[in-house]
């Protein structure tokens, strides 16, 4: 990993939010980045209450997101052409490349991106 960042994908924050012990002990001490991608998944998930939210906004405040310029744009279209990703994923992908951070995720689909640095959560 590259010094103490980590780029982490919406499905490890959302393990992290429903109380997985593994994830928290992996996430401990390290500084999270995620997409502008992840936060809107998170913030938008329906029926969410307000106390859901709250813990939601604390958990997004203490990472640092990553929002779209031309270089990520860019770089999520070539994602999306050459790996055929669905559009939140080429856009975390490039965030995640255009960090020049690891990403950490569930999502298998991101195993085939040789251009990035993968650690998958095996759940």
């Amino acid at each position: 990993m590259s010094g103490n960042k980590i780029f982490v994908d919406t499905n490890i924050l959302i393990y992290l939010l429903n109380g997985d012990s593994d994830i928290s002990k992996i996430l401990d001490g390290k500084d999270l980045v995620i997409s502008v991608i992840t936060e809107l998944e998170l913030k938008s998930f329906p029926k969410l209450t307000e106390k859901e939210s709250k813990i939601i906004d604390c958990l997004i405040d203490e990472c640092q997101v990553i929002n779209m310029n031309e270089e990520i744009k860019k770089l999520a279209i070539e994602m999306r052409r050459m790996h055929k990703l669905k559009l939140p994923d080429a856009i975390v992908a490039a965030s995640s490349f255009y960090a020049k951070l690891p990403i950490f995720t569930a999502d298998k689909e991101f195993k085939k991106l040789d251009e990035l640095n993968v650690i998958i959560f095996e759940v």
